[in-house]
């Protein structure tokens, strides 16, 4: 009801809402939001109550319909992540709120949507096992564990997707050549209206977004590693604390889901764009050429895509392996580390 209020405020009183640059969200789109995002709260009530057929498949279709809609409309929130730990200040304060809106959406959506899934097939709605007892009882949770050696590879392949996106950028920031571009011009146009930390990086060599990336790289690693479930002795004050499961799972699903998404696209535009299928982005300094910024697409592409979809992976093997179970829950499933693990969608693997 929050969300459709302030869509339709918007789209009434004509605020300009930013979408992308140089492109805001029409009323009529802000009026369709809000009339799907009251469908899909009259959805989530519903799926509280048992319903027969035909009501189940609606709530199922209303959820299936509205999620991609709202995970689609949190793809800015990267960027505006990046920008505000440069200090950089934001660049639209509604194109803000929109992207958090859609945020929050899609997190609630996705946890009702879990819940009634979990309560069709008879199962707790909170932890997911079938259980006697209210789902309020304690909760017993599993030791710390690293992924399994398959996930690992698989995260550090999608890793490397960074390289020559980072390669690049830190070559530029160190004052040396590369894709036509200059150092001394990368600078030059970078320092413009750059922040006073972000400057300061560039002095040290450090490119602000390829720092941004490393807090990236950091977050993933702990969703594969034991010190991620555990506060390590590091941390001082916490050393020896179980790390609350929503810290690192929150923050790896809002940048890991619209970073693959935004990665994904650029990965398919630079080809196009290569073979004149897309037009070719006009060469602005610091780049000279169009194969230049061609390249660059590619680059970045492959290192959102990357890092997105290493966070995405990581953080599915770290639900399943951290999910806690209801104390009371029956004893006719293994839930020891390891055993039973569930993925994304919750579903444990059943013979």
């Amino acid at each position: 009801m929050l969300y459709a209020a302030v869509e339709v405020t918007w789209a009434v009183t004509g605020t300009t809402v930013q979408w992308k640059e140089h492109s805001a969200y029409a009323p009529e789109v802000q009026l369709f939001l809000a009339a799907l995002a009251l469908l899909a709260g009259g959805a989530c009530l519903a799926g509280t109550r048992t319903l027969a057929g035909p009501g189940r498949v609606a709530v199922a279709t209303a959820l299936i319909v509205a999620l991609p809609v709202f995970v689609v409309g949190m793809n800015g929130l990267p960027i505006y992540f990046v920008t505000m730990v440069a200090l950089s200040g934001v660049e639209s304060a509604t194109g803000l709120a929109q992207v958090l809106l859609n945020t929050a959406g899609a997190a609630l959506l996705l946890l009702a949507g879990l819940s009634y899934r979990r309560r069709l097939r008879g199962d707790c709605p909170r932890c997911g096992r079938p259980h006697s007892g209210a789902a309020d009882g304690p909760l017993a949770h599993p030791a710390a564990s690293r992924a399994p050696r398959r996930t690992r590879v698989a995260v550090y392949l999608l890793m490397g997707g960074l390289l020559p996106w980072a390669g690049a950028k830190t070559v530029w920031t160190l004052g040396g050549d590369a894709l036509g571009v200059a150092g001394d011009d990368w600078q030059r146009a970078t320092s413009v209206g750059a922040s006073g930390p972000s400057r300061a990086a560039a002095a040290a060599g450090i490119d602000v977004t390829v720092l941004a990336a490393m807090v990236g790289v950091f977050l993933l690693l702990g969703l594969l590693y034991p010190w991620g479930q555990v506060f390590p002795r590091w941390t001082l004050f916490l050393s020896g604390r179980r790390v609350p499961r929503l810290l690192p799972l929150i923050p790896a699903w809002l940048t890991g889901i619209p970073l693959t998404m935004y990665g994904a696209v650029l990965i398919v535009m630079a080809p196009l764009m290569a073979v004149g299928v897309l037009p070719t982005i006009e060469p602005s300094p610091p780049f000279t050429a169009g194969s230049g910024i061609t390249w660059m697409v590619e680059f970045g592409g492959l290192a959102f895509a990357g890092l997105g979809s290493g966070l995405v992976v990581a953080a599915c093997s770290y639900a399943a392996r951290t999910r806690p179970v209801c104390a009371g829950a029956t004893a006719g499933r293994h839930t020891g580390p390891g055993s039973g693990q569930r993925g994304c969608g919750g579903s444990s693997s059943r013979s």
